[in-house]
């Protein structure tokens, strides 16, 4: 292997070949190479892997032997369905973390996902369901685990920190994960952490709250009570957000929490046309009450759902995926996400996602030049 395809031979070199006992016509890492290659230049399932490879057999012939041709499509699916997704997985992260740098003061946001139109009804397979941990500066998947559904995600998180080096790092997680272990599995990591508090926490709640409506009754004006208003106009929406930190008041109920140091309110109003939606939120966090640094990381935590999971829908078609024998969804969900790493991560051209998908597809010198990109970082 030669050229970029170098870069997949040493990083998933280690994934066994569920065919090694009978023999096979296609080379491992070369078919890996050609999913992840076709993914990032705009396939979206076997079929299309497979039309992309044929039609760029001259580009793929520079950097691969190809002995016996482009695999087909059966093979692709068959193949991938039997991999092992944890080695696979690893695999990924490992090469993840070369170019995703240190973590330290920067967020990571983690939020569950599920793959609509991954399931098997004759075997009696759910939609595939992943939690992933994505950094929110560099905009980078950093890790992706698989779980049995959306209520197993509150045991998988800590599992989950427990594969990243997240010293110095902010943990930003919604209501479902506002979880004294999960608080405690952060701080023992050496981050800090920022966790909405919802009606799955009723005590923590009504606790915070409370304390909130008792400083509205003194318009705010209370000692160490510090307030961040933001406001943006946008596609005829005007929204309004006030933020409000103070630090964790003595109390049994935050005590709970692992280094808690600050409770906060947000307050959002949003007004289209002569409609307004008013909403309130509450969170607790072991950082500081320096309610900037605090509303930045809570507005930060929407970018997976926006940079991530809006993107692997729309532009990657995820939620319609048919893919469902095997580990085969589990390999195509991480490929999609290794893929949207390299398109995020390049600067060779300032385009959408769409767009790099589309140019990188076409013109064999900007697919060159992704590649290249990412042996220089």
């Amino acid at each position: 292997m030669r050229g970029p395809a170098t870069l997949v031979s040493k990083n998933f070199v280690n994934v066994s070949d569920p065919r090694a006992d009978r023999g096979f016509n296609h080379n491992l890492l070369e078919m890996i190479f050609i999913a992840l290659t076709a993914t990032i230049c705009g396939a979206d399932g076997w079929a299309d892997i497979e039309r992309f490879a044929k039609a760029k057999i001259g580009w793929f012939s520079k950097y691969l032997k190809l002995e016996q041709g482009v695999p087909s499509h059966d093979t692709f699916g068959r193949v991938f369905a039997r991999l092992d997704p944890g080695e696979f997985l690893s695999a990924m992260h490992a090469w993840v973390d070369e170019f995703a740098g240190c973590l330290r003061d920067q967020g990571v946001a983690i939020d569950g996902k599920t793959l609509r139109g991954a399931f098997d009804r004759a075997a009696g397979r759910s939609p595939l369901h992943t939690i992933s941990a994505f950094a929110t500066a560099t905009r980078l998947c950093l890790r992706v685990a698989t779980v049995d559904g959306k209520s197993n995600e509150i045991p998988a998180v800590p599992e989950l920190l427990k594969l990243l080096d997240l010293e110095g790092a902010v943990v930003t997680l919604d209501a479902m994960h506002c979880q004294v272990e999960t608080a405690q599995a952060i701080v023992d990591a050496k981050a800090d952490y920022v966790l909405t508090a919802k009606g799955n926490q009723p005590t923590l709640l009504t606790e915070i709250r409370d304390r909130f409506i008792a400083y509205g009754d003194e318009d705010y004006q209370v000692e160490g009570l510090r307030k961040h208003v933001t406001v943006e106009k946008g596609h005829g929406r005007k929204e309004r957000r006030e933020y409000y930190a103070i630090a964790a008041p003595n109390s049994e109920v935050f005590s709970r929490f692992a280094g808690a140091k600050s409770i906060g309110m947000v307050y959002r109003q949003s007004q289209t046309g002569d409609k307004t939606h008013e909403e309130v939120s509450y969170f607790i966090s072991s950082l500081p009450p320096k309610v900037k640094r605090l509303s930045q990381l809570l507005r930060d935590h929407w970018k997976i759902e926006n940079s991530e999971h809006y993107v692997l829908d729309v532009t990657f078609s995820e939620d319609a995926s048919r893919i469902r024998q095997g580990a085969a969804p589990e390999i195509a969900a991480a490929l999609r996400r290794m893929a949207l790493n390299i398109l995020q991560q390049d600067t060779t051209l300032k385009e959408t996602i769409r767009g790099k998908r589309l140019r990188a597809g076409w013109d064999e010198n900007i697919l060159d030049a992704i590649y290249a990109g990412i042996k220089a970082v």
